[in-house]
Parts: C-alpha cells; structure tokens; sequence
C-alpha cells in the first residue's frame, strides 16, 4: 500500500487551486462572477477552491467539469 503525505496532497491541491485562480484571472473574472456562472449563490466555494490551506477545501470532479465548461479549456488543464 501506498503512503501518501499530507505535504503531498497539499502540494497537489495547491497547483489545481493555482490553475484555477489563474485561469479565472485570464478571463478577468472575480470570484463572484465564477460563482455566479456556476450557479452558486456567491463566493465563498470559489474562494474555498483557491485556497487549499482552508479545511473545508474539498471539490469534485462534477466541480472541475463545470468549471472546465466556464474557462473553456479540457479537465486536465487544472492538473499540470
């Protein structure tokens, strides 16, 4: 069995959270705004999702399709 660190998972949390910022960014989007094309109500999700040091950091995959759909870029661009 694998051992995974909890620097590791930070770690890769950190860059999807960085992608994410950046491209919302590009797109001269505020958090707000991304939270309202994902139908969210206002911002906080968003600003959960950039910031992967906060406990309640947690998105799923149905979150990065969606969010993939508003930046108009493939699923794995959030990864590299």
């Amino acid at each position: 069995m694998l051992n995974f660190s909890d620097d590791e998972i930070l770690e890769f949390q950190d860059k999807i959270s960085n992608n994410i910022k950046q491209l919302r960014l590009n797109k001269k989007m505020t958090q707000l705004d991304l939270s309202i094309e994902l139908g969210l109500r206002n911002s906080s999700f968003i600003s959960h999702v950039e910031n992967p040091k906060i406990p309640t950091h947690h998105y799923s995959i149905v979150h990065l399709y969606k969010l993939s759909k508003v930046f108009e870029v493939e699923i794995e661009e959030f990864f590299k």
